[in-house]
């Protein structure tokens, strides 16, 4: 493991102890214990099953926009792949951009296909979890806007989720019109520099053309997605049924604790907590608790202890699981998380 990769994980790690340290301390450390202790073990059981599910769906996301890159992956084997993939987000800084790497990796292993194949495979199911998550954004705010006033912080929220993916949809679509002259122009610039990182283990020449090959390759395995209007429905439909099972397992994770919400309720809080996986934190550990009980407190007036207590059990299964499905995986097949 390289020194650099050591201290970003040591510094992201520490990060996220101090802000769950932070986060027991506002909310009482004694009072989310005995929430957990007191939770209902077959409504926890029923948790960690709709969490299965989640990732069942999202795998079979990967496989269907592998699918149409004419890569064949079984479907247990794109199960423990896309929980791979899971693993390398959730132990690297900055979420899914810390962990493609590693996921893409996984999958040329797994399948047999290029790397660049594979990152496309994964970058296009981070990308289009955006179009349901987007939508239940508005469906969930829609619907308790009539049952209760939006509050300042809820607005913010969705003000600032909206204001951020709209900035990401605009800079791919500016990579994606401007991808020939990407493909073009920067091999050139970033060939030499990589020579100098690494002085004669590189033919500049040599490292320049497969640059240039790979993005080409990695832009057209992109296209031919997108291209594919089938498959792109398949694609979206079972997004919304992974989103639709994390909203089951945190619905079931409340009833564990003897405090049901509203569905409607989650089907807002669940992707607008999931943006703070965009920090320099392991996976958003901490920084996606916190969102969760900032937004729970306010839209469902239940004690913070509480939806402290039942926001652990949920992310214990969609956080912690994958951890464990996945960091199996990634031995299983070969590949290191963290270099």
């Amino acid at each position: 493991m390289a020194d650099g990769n050591q201290r970003t994980l040591l510094l992201g790690g520490a990060g996220a102890a101090v802000v769950l340290v932070v986060l027991f301390a506002l909310v009482g450390a004694g009072d989310v214990v005995r929430s957990l202790a007191s939770a209902d073990p077959s409504l926890v059981a029923v948790t960690f099953g709709f969490a299965l599910c989640w990732l069942a769906a999202w795998s079979l996301m990967l496989r269907t926009v592998l699918g149409s890159l004419d890569v064949d992956i079984p479907v247990v084997t794109a199960f423990f792949v896309y929980a791979g993939a899971v693993f390398a987000n959730n132990v690297t800084p900055f979420g899914q951009a810390g962990g493609e790497p590693v996921a893409s990796l996984l999958i040329s292993k797994a399948s047999g296909c290029r790397y660049e194949t594979g990152l496309a495979g994964i970058a296009s199911v981070d990308v289009l979890n955006v179009v349901p998550s987007l939508s239940l954004v508005f469906v969930g705010v829609g619907y308790y806007a009539t049952t209760a006033a939006v509050g300042d912080r809820l607005g913010t929220a969705v003000g600032s989720a909206v204001g951020l993916i709209a900035v990401i949809v605009v800079a791919i679509a500016v990579v994606w019109r401007r991808r020939r002259t990407i493909v073009e122009r920067l091999p050139p610039v970033v060939a030499p520099r990589i020579d100098r990182i690494a002085p004669g283990r590189f033919d500049t020449e040599t490292l320049e053309s497969d640059l240039a090959d790979r993005m080409r390759r990695f832009f057209g395995d992109i296209e031919r997605v997108g291209t594919d209007r089938w498959r792109l429905s398949v694609v979206v439909g079972l997004s919304l049924c992974g989103w639709l099972a994390q909203v089951a397992a945190l619905t079931a994770a409340f009833a564990a604790v003897g405090h049901p919400v509203p569905p409607h309720v989650l089907l807002f809080v669940i992707p607008l907590s999931n943006l703070a996986g965009a920090t320099p934190l392991p996976g958003g550990l901490g920084g996606i608790e916190a969102a969760y009980v900032a937004l729970l407190v306010p839209t469902t007036g239940i004690e913070a202890s509480v939806i402290t207590a039942a926001v652990f059990a949920f992310r214990g299964a969609t956080y912690w699981m994958p951890i464990v499905i996945g960091g199996v995986s990634t031995s299983v097949f070969g590949v290191r998380a963290i270099r």
